[in-house]
């Protein structure tokens, strides 16, 4: 993703002297998000466990170091900062170094989560390794929490603050049990839409917003690595999983937040569970491709339904 991608979602500029923190930027959606922040003018906190001096227990390549030189190549300022987020010390000397540089916070987002090697798919509770369970859940939840403590009191100090809790699943669609990921994954992704709905409460009346947001089906690194493609070949993928047709670039969730971040009237979302698709529907952004994929909507209607994979009408 380039600041070409971004240039023709008129995103420039419009975040300039924003400060936002995002937690958990090493790859993914974190690091699209961070991208599309600086590509829209941010300064841009990227934190998370991976450096160029060593991986984390996930093991990848990707590095917070990279991340913030994407944001800076893209328009921003990026900031790359070594966090455990299981850390309450480590999160507080991080909030405080913020206060000391910026002196304010306008956009937190919590997207903490490293443990897509835990989780199991079709396995019930009993089958499931208890350890990794437990992992998924701090890693999923406490940290999130553990960083909205220490970073809200900073991000209310001005009204207009935004607060995005990263998710996978809308309210709707995680209202229903989701057995073929398991008992531990559905409970963290159900709770961080809870949290941000606790958010929403407490800080809306500060003047601050607070949100859940899910990407649809990610073209993350980790999910081109297992398809065997590139963001420049993904299609190849699918000949062998057609709905993987509907799927999106890092850049599209990306470019969710920095609309929001740039809505003067954001508060009418406060506590309200989002997703890429519907809000490029609101704000008329793009997919780095200038498609609008609507994959929570076609996971239902079509792949759910025993349909064809078939796009039209979803991008």
């Amino acid at each position: 993703m380039s600041s070409a991608d971004t240039a023709d979602n008129d995103n420039e500029n419009t975040l300039t002297g924003k400060i936002a923190l995002v937690a958990g930027g090493t790859r993914g959606a974190g690091r699209g998000i961070a991208v599309e922040l600086g590509a829209a003018g941010a300064t841009v906190y990227v934190t998370g466990r991976s450096t160029r001096a060593g991986r984390s227990e996930m093991g990848r390549p990707e590095t917070i170091e990279e991340t913030a030189e994407l944001v800076t190549a893209a328009g921003g300022e990026g900031i790359a900062v070594q966090v455990d987020h299981l850390d309450p010390a480590q999160v507080s000397a991080l909030v405080a170094r913020i206060d000391d540089e910026r002196g304010r916070l306008d956009i937190l987002v919590n997207d903490v989560w490293g443990s897509d090697r835990y989780f199991e798919f079709g396995k019930r509770l009993w089958e499931q390794s208890l350890d990794d369970g437990l992992r998924m859940l701090r890693l999923g939840i406490e940290t999130h929490a553990i960083t909205s403590h220490r970073a809200l009191p900073l991000l209310i100090r001005e009204p207009g603050g935004l607060v995005v809790e990263m998710t996978d699943g809308t309210a709707e669609y995680n209202a229903a049990y989701r057995k073929d990921v398991g008992y531990f994954y559905d409970l963290v992704k159900s709770a961080v839409i809870r949290m941000a709905l606790a958010q929403s409460e407490e800080i809306g009346p500060l003047g601050a917003t607070a949100v859940a947001l899910t990407p649809g089906w990610l073209r993350s690194e980790a999910m081109l690595d297992n398809f065997g493609v590139t963001e420049e070949n993904w299609r190849d993928a699918t000949k062998t999983v057609p709905h993987f047709a509907i799927s999106e670039s890092p850049a599209f969730v990306g470019r969710a937040v920095a609309a929001l971040a740039a809505d003067p009237d954001r508060a009418r979302w406060n506590g309200a569970s989002l997703s890429s698709g519907g809000l490029a529907k609101e704000y008329g952004f793009t997919d780095a491709d200038g498609s609008r994929p609507d994959a929570w909507r076609y996971i239902v209607e079509v792949e759910a339904a025993g349909r064809p994979a078939d796009t039209t009408g979803y991008r």
